[in-house]
């Protein structure tokens, strides 16, 4: 997938929908010669973008295909939820993937801090493991899959599906209310054998996922930039807070986690809770941000 694809479908689904979609794509990642790109495609009259959109800056290099996420706003109610992305390695066996998906847990608090204050978060993708793997421990005290039962890659025998790879992940302290989701069978909606559809669209199928954000932090917000996040005209990112807004005469030191790599003012309501094996100190907003750390989202 490339941005001119995704913008291909967006225009694609405008005609057929009569209502206008909008996209969104990272920078291609990955470590070899062969890149990846991922994006999102929403309604603008369900769905607007709101803030954040950001590739992990991942420095321990544990991710092959470093993770996506952006912050979105329900036009319905004004509640703010966020997305995020990855394609799990597949590798020689399934211990080439377990690294990656035991990392998702340092992940999913690297969300948590980065969207300071908004629970409503969705973590969904290509994980090439199934939802019961033991790999899943660390991330299962924060986060719940919806997809327990069936499978969503497709078998080379027509109607047969193999494997429960792909997933939706939500947070525990999530209002999010699932109506419905399932694995949508598209070789049999589009009337295609399983041979036609792995070879001209996917081998796997898509989760599909109907969802109430109701009782959910409608007031949350976040600024999360890095320096491998990419504006374009595609990729409509609002820019970091800036420094300029940082109140002056701030006695105490910036503290940023190192874990995260979010940094918090003084007057942050997060500047205590970052653990001290985890801290680090600088002098000014300007000196994180020199080391790639963001403002934590919950800092006005």
């Amino acid at each position: 997938m490339n941005e001119d694809a995704l913008e291909a479908l967006a225009k694609e689904l405008t005609r057929q929908t009569g209502k206008h979609w909008s996209s969104m794509a990272s920078h291609a990642v990955g470590r070899s010669s062969y890149k990846e790109m991922y994006g999102f495609v929403w309604r603008d009259d369900a769905v607007a973008y709101e803030d954040g959109a950001v590739s992990y800056l991942d420095r321990s290099d544990t991710f092959e295909r470093e993770p996506y996420s952006a912050q979105f706003r329900s036009l319905k109610d004004g509640k703010t939820f966020v997305v995020a992305t990855v394609h799990i390695l597949y590798g020689k066996n399934q211990a080439d993937r377990a690294s990656e998906i035991v990392a998702l847990s340092n992940y999913w608090t690297w969300l948590q801090e980065t969207y300071a204050g908004n629970n409503q978060i969705m973590l969904m993708g290509d994980f090439n493991t199934p939802p019961n793997s033991p790999a899943w421990d660390k991330l299962d005290t924060s986060a719940r899959p919806l997809v327990l039962d069936g499978a969503s890659t497709l078998s080379t025998k027509d109607g047969k599906f193999a494997n429960l790879y792909d997933n939706i992940f939500i947070s525990k302290q999530s209002a999010i209310r699932v109506n419905k989701v399932e694995v949508f069978d598209y070789p049999k909606f589009l009337g295609l054998t399983h041979a036609k559809g792995r070879d001209s669209v996917s081998d796997h199928a898509p989760i599909f996922l109907s969802a109430n954000l109701s009782g959910g932090n409608g007031a949350a917000s976040a600024s999360a930039v890095t320096a491998q996040a990419r504006p374009t005209a595609r990729n409509p990112m609002k820019p970091a807070a800036s420094v300029g807004g940082t109140p002056a005469n701030l006695a105490l030191a910036i503290r940023g986690n190192k874990k995260t790599m979010i940094y918090h003012r003084p007057d942050c309501p997060s500047y205590n809770a970052i653990a001290e094996k985890n801290r680090v100190e600088f002098n000014s907003p300007a000196a994180a941000e020199a080391q790639h750390y963001h403002l934590a989202g919950n800092c006005r």
